[in-house]
């Protein structure tokens, strides 16, 4: 049974809501604006504004519950992929920027169908439209679970409030309004995030020394597990190896990402931004995990939790039941700032891909005005196919790992692609399709796979998603370097 928050605490989130819509709005265009500028806020960001918003980016409503929730029922073991995040963010600055910063691009597809084709370019666009919002519907069905609990609404009237408002500013102001309310909502969610954990510690006898102590002897603090299994999700390799290619992908491929780094000023600051950014997620994700400790610490010594479907569901049930009356309205209007941010850049990156890599090219005849007011219908467009996609994902186990694994099972073929044209000169458009279907499909059989495989004989093991990426990208440049064998004039054109 939900306990809708108390009244001071219900206007503390009214007039959140309502004020970072008015802050967004503040944004909109006055007169004629090109797509460059509502796509990609003219390139005048400075670098800490775009490392902010992609760290509010990569958080999201997924982060700041289901991570606690894994801290509550294992250990740290997840900073293993956060590693791995980091030295992938490093690959990413030495492979891919350089060839971004290169033209004046305005999506990450662009330059596949420079280095390889029409074709290709299509294809991978599509695909990432496909997975970010089959993704983002995961994401946008996590803001019901906090937004239930505190209000006592349903799923599908908890989706469309959140969802509106973010569309009214995102609609309008465009890449700009974006980056900078994301700016303002990660600074209120890790202001949240600290007063959250000051009042677990405070809950617990004998406060942060105590839940120390305990968490000690329940092993929760645990980093390291070097077990080499490929069945284990948070092992040592899984998360270094693991976390870096699907860093590489989702912040090297994705445009969801790749959009804020093209809207630096230059390579410098874009690589700056991006380096500094996973200082800041490394930060942020110990102190997620140090709240589900201490949640595990004061239930076990309160007895025991109250009831909950999931253990996403732990951390927000804390806040109302348990914080002070407005610091529990702050949380959740924290919780609130991530699923903003997170949503309004999925709607960005999906309204810029699907205007720059599939309508402009057969509408360039267009003028500015008009090319503007199409992106923001496109942008209007996505707003409710992610809201109907929300209302369909509804179900249980940790939402962060169900939105991460659905993001793998293409992200492998994705990087692969990207690989092919980054590091070799021989691979053709013909071989890279090859590579990208057989990529995807190896990653589609792994994510639907419910258990131990059994092929010609050889039993394969229920593999974690942690290796999804690795995997996949692996097959997509192997064979598509393979197939591009005796390539033609394709393969003698410049890298990417």
């Amino acid at each position: 049974m939900h306990i809708p928050l108390r009244t001071p605490d219900l206007i503390i989130v009214v007039l959140y809501l309502l004020g970072i819509t008015w802050f967004g709005l503040r944004f909109r265009s006055r007169g004629e604006r090109s797509i460059r500028s509502y796509f990609l806020a003219d390139r005048n960001i400075p670098w800490w504004a775009i490392a902010l918003s992609i760290v509010a980016a990569e958080t999201s409503t997924l982060t700041i519950i289901s991570v606690p929730g894994i801290a509550y029922t294992t250990d740290f073991g997840f900073l293993q992929l956060v590693m791995g995040y980091l030295l992938g963010r490093g690959v990413i600055c030495v492979l891919f920027l350089p060839r971004y910063f290169r033209g004046e691009l305005m999506t990450a597809y662009q330059i596949i169908g420079e280095r390889f084709g029409s074709r290709l370019h299509r294809t991978t666009a599509f695909l990432f439209l496909l997975m970010r919002a089959a993704a983002e519907g995961v994401r946008v069905f996590a803001v019901a679970i906090v937004v239930g609990v505190a209000f006592g609404t349903g799923d599908i009237a908890s989706i469309m409030i959140l969802s509106l408002l973010t569309l009214l500013y995102t609609f309008e102001g465009g890449m700009k309004a974006v980056i900078w309310t994301d700016v303002l909502q990660m600074c209120l969610y890790v202001l949240g995030t600290l007063v959250s954990l000051w009042s677990i510690t405070h809950h617990i006898p004998g406060g942060l020394h105590s839940l120390i102590a305990v968490a000690s002897s329940a092993h929760k603090f645990t980093v390291f597990h070097f077990a080499v299994s490929v069945t284990e999700t948070y092992t040592f390799w899984a998360g270094l190896l693991g976390g870096c290619f699907l860093t590489m992908a989702s912040h090297g491929t994705d445009q969801l990402m790749v959009q804020r780094l093209l809207a630096a000023k230059n390579l410098r600051e874009s690589r700056l931004a991006l380096l500094s950014s996973g200082l800041v997620i490394f930060i942020q994700f110990s102190l997620f995990l140090l709240i589900g400790a201490g949640l595990f610490v004061y239930y076990r010594i309160a007895g025991g939790p109250p009831h909950a479907a999931s253990p996403d569901r732990i951390f927000p049930l804390y806040i109302v039941h348990q914080m002070p009356v407005g610091i529990a309205g702050l949380m959740i209007a924290a919780i609130l700032a991530a699923a903003m941010s997170n949503l309004s850049a999925a709607l960005n990156s999906l309204a810029s891909t699907s205007m720059v890599d599939f309508y402009l090219p057969r509408h360039q005849q267009q003028g500015e005005e008009q090319k503007t007011k199409i992106s923001r219908w496109m942008t209007f467009g996505w707003a409710a196919v992610l809201l109907f996609l929300a209302i369909l994902s509804r179900s249980g186990g940790h939402v962060l790992e169900i939105g991460l694994s659905i993001a793998s099972v293409l992200y492998g073929g994705m990087l692969g692609v990207f690989l092919l044209g980054t590091v070799t000169r021989r691979a053709t458009e013909t071989g890279a399709m090859i590579g990208l279907i057989a990529g995807c499909v190896v990653n589609v059989m792994l994510w639907r796979q419910s258990g131990p495989l059994s092929v010609y004989g050889f039993v394969l093991p229920k593999i974690a998603w942690t290796w999804y990426v690795l995997i996949g990208s692996t097959v997509t440049f192997v064979l598509g370097y393979f197939f591009s064998r005796g390539g033609g004039n394709q393969a003698a054109r410049s890298r990417i």
